[in-house]
């Protein structure tokens, strides 16, 4: 059994009435990966915007393993400390990693956000030395946009993820550094300018499914929005 855990921020938890990019990739490997593998985690809600807490089970589609650790808010800063004990406790053969983007806004600039990215991924293989990673590069947002010097930092924090990913990598505990979503618009594949809406998610599932499938033979490819 392949366990992936994903990790992330708003834009992998997701809110009330969503699908997620966790369900769409559940479900082309279901067509794609030709064993069986699961979604593991300590967290199973979405997030409930109207209760402003991590409450909600109210999936688009609940048919799927919803397990993660994800939370709104949340970047390396907050995962560092916690996945340890994540990887101890759920077992993940494949960690499918998104953040940098709260951290980048809120907590830390490019060099400290690094920094953490290494701390996690230390934590990480101490309590799973084996363990594979995925990290995708940070998605620049409207703020971004509209803010030249913290769309700078985006572009130094993802030099710095490549150096990162390219200096940690192992033979027993590889890290692969996904590509950005192919062809990701914030004006069309968001709902507010940083959460995907549903062909946000197809990207971003697409972005983790290729990478996969392209290092390491895990299912194949696809077209985003026809799985």
């Amino acid at each position: 059994m392949l366990r992936f855990m994903p990790v992330g921020d708003s834009m992998t938890i997701g809110s009330a009435g969503e699908h997620t990019w966790r369900y769409r990739l559940w479900q082309h490997l279901c067509e794609a990966y030709g064993g069986p593998f699961t979604l593991v985690g300590p967290r199973e809600t979405l997030y409930d915007k109207q209760a402003d807490a991590p409450t909600s089970l109210a999936y688009a589609e609940p048919g799927f393993p919803r397990a993660h650790l994800a939370g709104w808010g949340e970047g390396w800063l907050h995962m560092a400390p916690l996945i340890g004990d994540a990887v101890r406790a759920h077992r993940p053969d494949v960690l499918l990693v998104s953040l940098g983007l709260i951290d980048l806004g809120f907590y830390t600039n490019a060099e400290q956000t690094a920094e953490n990215v290494r701390a996690f991924v230390a934590a990480a293989r101490e309590a799973g030395p084996r363990i594979r990673m995925v990290l995708l590069p940070v998605i620049p947002n409207t703020r971004a946009e509209a803010d030249p010097s913290f769309a700078e930092q985006v572009d130094l924090f993802n030099v710095l993820l490549a150096k990162a990913a390219a200096d940690l990598d192992e033979p027993r505990s590889p890290i692969l550094l996904a590509s950005p979503p192919e062809g990701y618009d914030i004006h069309t594949d968001t709902y507010d300018g940083t959460h995907p809406n549903a062909r946000g998610e197809h990207l971003i599932a697409q972005a983790y499914a290729g990478a996969m499938a392209q290092a390491w033979g895990i299912g194949h490819v696809y077209a985003a929005g026809t799985s």
